[in-house]
């Protein structure tokens, strides 16, 4: 909940001159509040970031006061939204069935989602991190396609390291992508698993997202406080963008 839609216009005007040149390597999206999506899409023109939403109700329409449909989305020109995330599972009470019935309404769509799952300090420190992922990838997985998961990414975000300045280490980080990838290949196949990127997110900053990025089984990242400044972002960028330009 950070940017009115005035100053997320301004933002993203400061941003696109910032970027590097446009790389076929990396994909940038920015997913700003309901508020300001139409006006950063205007912002965005024809730049090649694309247009992500934070969140959504799983039906079209109807009598939902306060929620936005994928339909709603995708006019608005969104091309992804997130699902999951652990501020919605933990302060909002989001469950998982709900969460898979938002990941299907978005599919129906043309959107893409973007999954987030990640265990708590206490799920941690009983070494039940393994277990914890499996269960959300199979809760909010569980009864689609290979068709469908072939649309979807899954964002790491350990929950002790969102907004607290505590990164997980690439060793941590690498480990948990690793069993995110055999669940995978259980629940569709090998190539799917390959195939599905697979992003970490918490606590990112431009001083860490080299090392992360040095590992073929983090994809990209899913980056919060870090991209509210326009130098932090564009360099950020910059530096997956050198990263994944050398074949990462």
């Amino acid at each position: 909940m950070n940017k009115t839609a005035s100053e997320a216009t301004t933002f993203i005007h400061a941003v696109s001159e910032h970027l590097p040149n446009p790389s076929t390597s990396v994909e940038l999206v920015v997913a700003p509040p309901f508020t300001a999506l139409e006006s950063v899409r205007a912002a965005l023109g024809s730049s090649p970031i694309q247009l992500g939403a934070q969140n959504m109700f799983w039906e079209d329409q109807g009598a939902y006061t306060g929620e936005v449909s994928a339909r709603m989305l995708t006019d608005l020109g969104c091309r992804y939204v997130i699902l999951g995330h652990s501020e919605r599972r933990t302060i909002l009470g989001e469950r998982s069935d709900g969460i898979q019935k938002k990941i299907r309404a978005a599919l129906t769509h043309g959107l893409r989602p973007i999954l987030c799952i990640g265990e708590s300090l206490a799920e941690r420190d009983n070494g039940t991190t393994d277990a914890v992922l499996t269960q959300q990838l199979r809760d909010g997985l569980s009864g689609l396609t290979t068709d469908a998961l072939a649309n979807i990414t899954i964002a790491y975000e350990p929950i002790w390291a969102i907004g607290t300045g505590k990164s997980a280490t690439v060793d941590q980080a690498v480990s948990a992508h690793q069993t995110i990838r055999q669940v995978l290949a259980a629940i569709a196949s090998p190539a799917i698993a390959d195939r599905t990127r697979i992003l970490y997110g918490g606590s990112v900053t431009p001083q860490n997202i080299g090392s992360l990025l040095a590992s073929d089984q983090i994809d990209g990242a899913l980056i919060g406080g870090a991209c509210l400044q326009v130098e932090s972002f564009a360099t950020i960028a910059t530096v997956a963008s050198a990263a994944r330009s050398i074949g990462v």
